[in-house]
């Protein structure tokens, strides 16, 4: 059950952002005493073995006294990250969140899955589309003098500009892009020159694995993680494809499930996000929703909890210098209307069907404060069917492809080519592949401006980016004659683009 962006994620703007901020600003502490030892006896073990993230104060003594608290309640503490006050625990006591919550010093605490912990969410639309070695090689013979054998098929490099900014500045080595993700494969042929071993890891755990490749796929069929990892940076070194940004560093931090549910849990992208700013990493790109909730919803206290630790997080990396960019998703959604019906949550277990209000209900991470939220576009710089939008959520927008937007390349693919696992190359679609073109656009732009803080680049960006404004016509991006979505703004801003699709050449320039 694939989650990455290429199904379904949202994002947001200022006024979304501010009742977010206000929703997570506030989250109200625990009043009620620890356990008592008489409770704390009588503890039960017989419910599914969860995990959960608690979320504390970040003094010492709180922190200490909460992972005893976590013990008493027949719980053990996976991974502590004291300096955001977030706490990992699995647990098989059905009580434990209840009991976690009452706890002094806790300020919130839930369940990160609904199913049980095994033995051991995306945003791309559709299956992959590998190219044959038959269709590489006519793609080769099609590519231009100067050009990567198969460059000639990625028309999303010309749409902003990426082929000619890539002859100004490329991009700086001291600059590296995390992709938080399914996994890498640095053996690539395309994506070897520009990895960093030293900034990757595998977060699935919820803790960091630092063993050499442990930051690889489990295997072909996660194949997400590379194909972002080259949109953003593989080498023109005369193989196959280009990145928008050629001469930046990729690091992989693996949070998917090692199996064929390929899930992004809570835990394991806290991990993600303090990695990546506890390791120098200057720009992580977020193609997912976080597991198992589509939307995290403030009025469940699971659900809240998730929000607050995952936030803690990401809040976390910006502090440090990181700037997070994250897939709006697939879904066709107006995020900045008032209720929007949910039918694949949670996605770990059971699903139900329940309507949400995305300002009260968050797509996580990219809801979440100073996130830039991403929208896709096909070859003719309209909105992609399936890109959700919105009105003072999205910031821009980027190239994801669109299978009804036919590019004049040799393949008429409108759909996006870049790497796969075992030195492949492979079409996809999705505001996943959206989100990884403007996280290599920031990367060119912390390139020239090494200073910039994350807010800096994300008003960069913005200021670069390039609005086509909202369409004359009424908008039916399938062509079956049935309006699919209203773009409300203007010019400068509206829903369907932000602030618009961002432009490599000017980022350079």
């Amino acid at each position: 059950m694939v989650h990455l962006r290429s199904r379904r994620r949202l994002a947001l703007a200022v006024p979304v952002v501010l009742s977010l901020t206000a929703s997570l600003g506030f989250l109200p502490t625990a009043a009620s005493a620890a356990p008592d030892a008489a409770r704390a006896a009588q503890v039960a073990d017989d419910g599914p073995n969860l995990a959960y993230v608690v979320n504390t104060r970040t003094d010492h003594r709180t922190i200490e006294s909460v992972q005893r608290e976590v013990l008493r309640n027949g719980g053990s503490v996976v991974a502590s990250y004291d300096k955001i006050g977030v706490i990992v625990a699995h647990s098989a006591n059905p009580d434990f969140a209840a009991r976690m919550r009452a706890v002094r010093g806790v300020d919130s605490a839930g369940a990160t899955r609904t199913a049980p912990l095994s033995a051991a969410g995306t945003t791309d639309e559709g299956a992959v589309q590998v190219l044959s070695k038959a269709e590489a090689a006519k793609l080769t013979q099609a590519a231009a003098p100067g050009e990567e054998p198969l460059e000639a098929d990625q028309w999303d490099l010309r749409a902003i500009g990426a082929d000619r900014a890539a002859r100004i500045n490329p991009g700086s080595s001291g600059v590296t892009v995390g992709v938080i993700d399914t996994g890498v494969d640095d053996t690539h042929a395309d994506i070897a020159p520009n990895f960093s071993a030293e900034q990757s890891a595998n977060c699935v755990s919820g803790k960091a694995d630092t063993t050499y490749g442990a930051w690889r796929p489990a295997d072909a069929a996660h194949y997400h993680g590379t194909h972002v990892a080259g949109e953003i940076a593989a080498a023109r070194n005369g193989i196959g494809v280009a990145g928008v940004a050629p001469g930046v560093k990729v690091a992989s931090i693996t949070v998917a499930q090692p199996d064929s549910t390929q899930l992004f849990y809570p835990e394991s992208v806290v991990c993600a996000f303090v990695f990546a700013a506890d390791h120098g990493i200057q720009v992580t790109n977020n193609s997912y929703y976080v597991d198992p909730w589509l939307y995290n919803c403030m009025d469940d206290p699971d659900q809240r909890a998730i929000v607050d630790a995952v936030n803690r997080a990401q809040l976390y990396a910006q502090g440090k210098g990181t700037l997070n960019v994250a897939s709006a998703g697939n879904s066709n959604d107006d995020l900045d209307s008032h209720a929007l019906v949910d039918d694949s949550s949670p996605d770990d277990s059971t699903a139900t069907t329940r309507t949400v209000d995305p300002h009260e209900c968050f797509d996580v991470p990219t809801q979440l404060p100073g996130v830039v939220t991403v929208s896709a576009v096909g070859v003719k710089g309209a909105k992609s069917y399936y890109s959700s939008y919105g009105q003072g959520v999205i910031d821009v927008a980027g190239p994801g492809g669109d299978k009804y937007q036919i590019p004049d390349t040799p393949s008429k693919n409108g759909r996006i080519l870049s790497t796969l696992p075992n030195n492949q190359y492979g079409f996809l679609q999705g505001t996943s592949m959206a989100s990884p073109h403007v996280a290599a656009v920031a990367a060119l732009l912390k390139s020239a401006h090494p200073g910039a803080t994350p807010a800096q680049l994300q008003a960069l960006l913005k200021a670069e980016a390039d609005n086509p404004g909202c369409p004359s016509e009424p908008y039916d991006g399938d062509g079956d004659g049935v309006v699919d979505a209203t773009c409300v703004g203007g010019e400068r801003v509206n829903g369907f683009y932000g602030f618009g699709v961002v432009d490599a050449l000017r980022a350079v320039k």
